[in-house]
């Protein structure tokens, strides 16, 4: 839903109040502001019976006024102020809290205090992407009554202004200036984006060098690459050793006992793989159980990191035709765990939705076709390649869409709080990534939230390491197996209605099926049909469990080995792509030291070369 009221809503909004501000009485000017009561970002609705006309004075004041701080906010507040202003060790102040428990909003108080007390003039944020830099100018609005400055857009320059981490790099000179021309907050969020060495943290130093005061914003400290970041100090173990003073931590566990997010369930999605290699052979390749190649095959560069169990559980697995996703598939029978969790997170959150990170754009579009197949309903999909990504993650979050697929899009600081199941196919295989994901899911939609988030993914060691560090941090009652909801929430009026009632008896709405129309699958031994959730065969008694056969060449489609070479499936597309030119241009140049080269590098490699010769330029 759009955030603007429309001229004629306008209109009809300045009727209703006689032509006066709905608060204070005062007479409108041409320039009034139609108010959403019930704040759009808290998804209120831009309708008549949620709009009222404000004079800007009121409307500014009621914006600074709408957030009620969580304790932990205030108690970081005080700190903030304490270590900043009454001792004034460091010009650093440093928020370590997990993601979704809100630290936007504590920085966006501790903002306001400081400009009200006249010690600070401007507010600059730098932030990881264009999304979240929207975000910041939303909150920072409804927290201090001040409009802030997007440097991503066009927009005109406001007192206030935040920028992406990229977008300081090449601006540099502009906020030493301003730096040093103004007291200046920086506030810079996900700060583990600016290390020490790398071009963002460089600039970053040298940008806001002459700031009035620094407030570093982090759920996740440490970075993936293992270098450190600006402005903090280390240990001799690695670790940030920000005096204790500076700094105000909350971790994800103790964020949960205080229900400022929820508790998360991690399902380990277990497979079982058999690949049928070209001679005959097969190799088994399980979660617990590596690929044992003959010394024959052994000798293949590169065969045992290809029938890695992640990389096949990657894998995308077609029909016979190569185009339709198979629905008894690996991928199929996760999705088939996650949509169960999903149908069952809607009785208590209509709205509730899904979220899958897929490691690679093909791999992102399998997956909507494959929720389409196991659900009916076509995701939302989003991605680098595509336009106005960030008007699609904005659409999703005002919709009742169940799923989303994101490929590096959706993570650190994107908030759509109606998300909670994450099947979690990723490219990076890192601590932070997965953090950072498993925060997208885990945020409140307010005090009457009593759900719970789930984290489908793959039974892999790295994996179920980071999830047992994330579950160590829940107390035990947390931990603790959830019950069947026993009533589900009207989407109406909200009210509790028994789980098999079809009709609330407050408003009369009327629930849809759970599952809608039931869906079937077909047995690979008799080709019997059955519903989707079937363990076994109701025909033959076959089982339906997570078994599944690929060929070698399914086994390689996350890339190819060529010649004892790696070559990641990106690489051998475009490769495919440039290999008919390239050698037409190396053949008519007559040049034989560049036509042996090419004969014996293989044409899958050529982007590989192209990328490494652009670099150097």
């Amino acid at each position: 839903m759009k955030r603007s009221f429309s001229l004629r809503q306008r209109f009809i909004l300045a009727l209703i109040s006689g032509g006066k501000c709905a608060l204070c009485g005062e007479r409108l000017r041409k320039g009034f502001h139609a108010d959403h009561v019930h704040p759009f970002s808290r998804y209120g609705k831009t309708v008549l019976l949620n709009g009222q006309a404000l004079c800007p004075k009121c409307n500014l004041s009621k914006g600074s006024k709408m957030v009620k701080l969580r304790p932990w906010q205030n108690d970081a507040l005080q700190k903030a102020m304490a270590w900043l202003i009454e001792r004034a060790e460091d010009k650093h102040f440093l928020i370590n809290a997990a993601p979704g428990a809100g630290k936007t909003i504590a920085a966006c108080t501790i903002a306001k205090r400081l400009i009200d007390e006249g010690h600070i003039d401007r507010v600059v944020v730098i932030a990881p992407r264009v999304e979240v830099v929207r975000q910041w100018a939303k909150d920072f609005y409804a927290i201090t009554g001040r409009y802030m400055g997007r440097v991503t857009s066009d927009e005109k320059i406001e007192l206030d202004v935040c920028a992406t981490w990229a977008a300081v790099q090449n601006l540099q000179d502009a906020f030493q200036a301003v730096c040093g021309a103004s007291r200046v907050l920086v506030i810079c969020d996900e700060h583990h984006h600016a290390a020490v060495q790398a071009a963002w943290g460089t600039g970053a130093t040298s940008a806001f060098s002459d700031a009035k005061y620094v407030i570093v914003l982090t759920g996740t400290p440490i970075r993936s690459d293992g270098k450190k970041s600006i402005w903090m100090a280390y240990d001799d173990a690695g670790q940030i050793n920000h005096p204790e003073d500076g700094t105000y931590t909350l971790s994800y566990g103790e964020a949960v006992d205080l229900d400022y997010c929820r508790p998360a369930t991690f399902h380990r999605h277990e497979g079982h793989f058999t690949v049928d290699l070209e001679d005959g052979e097969t190799v088994s390749v399980s979660s617990k159980e590596k690929a044992q190649l003959s010394p024959t095959l052994n000798r293949i560069p590169g065969l045992q990191r290809a029938l890695n169990f992640y990389r096949l559980a990657c894998t995308p697995q077609f029909e016979a035709d190569g185009k339709t996703p198979r629905i008894d598939g690996y991928q199929a029978t996760m999705i088939e765990w996650a949509t169960a969790k999903l149908n069952d997170l809607r009785y208590r959150m209509p709205n509730a939705g899904g979220l899958v990170i897929a490691p690679s754009i093909e791999m992102a579009e399998y997956m909507v076709k494959l929720i389409e197949l196991v659900e009916g309903e076509t995701p939302a999909i989003i991605h680098s390649q595509m336009q106005n990504a960030e008007n699609r993650i904005e659409a999703f979050r005002h919709t009742d869409r169940r799923w989303i697929v994101s490929v590096a899009m959706i993570s650190e600081g994107v908030d759509i709080a109606r998300l909670r199941v994450l099947v979690y196919l990723p490219h990076a295989l890192t601590e932070l990534a997965f953090r950072q994901a498993v925060g997208r899911v885990v945020r409140t939609s307010g005090p009457n939230d009593d759900t719970r988030a789930y984290v489908v993914m793959p039974s892999f060691d790295v994996l179920e390491a980071f999830a047992r560090r994330i579950e160590d941090e829940m107390s035990p009652s947390k931990r603790k197996a959830e019950e069947p909801p026993k009533t589900k929430i009207c989407p109406d009026c909200t009210s509790e209605v028994p789980i098999k009632e079809k009709f609330c008896e407050v408003c009369g709405h009327e629930f849809p099926e759970k599952e809608g129309p039931e869906r079937f699958k077909e047995c690979r031994q008799c080709g019997g049909l059955n519903p989707l959730r079937a363990k076994s065969c109701e025909h033959c008694g076959s089982s339906f469990a997570a078994a599944f056969v690929l060929t070698l060449d399914e086994a390689l489609r996350a890339g190819a080995i060529v010649r004892g070479m790696d070559v990641e499936e990106e690489e051998v597309r475009e490769a495919e792509a440039i290999a008919a030119p390239v050698r037409k241009l190396v053949m008519a140049s007559g040049d034989e030291k560049l036509v042996k080269v090419i004969k014996q590098l293989p044409e899958e490699s050529w982007a590989r070369l192209k990328r490494l010769l652009t670099d150097q330029e």
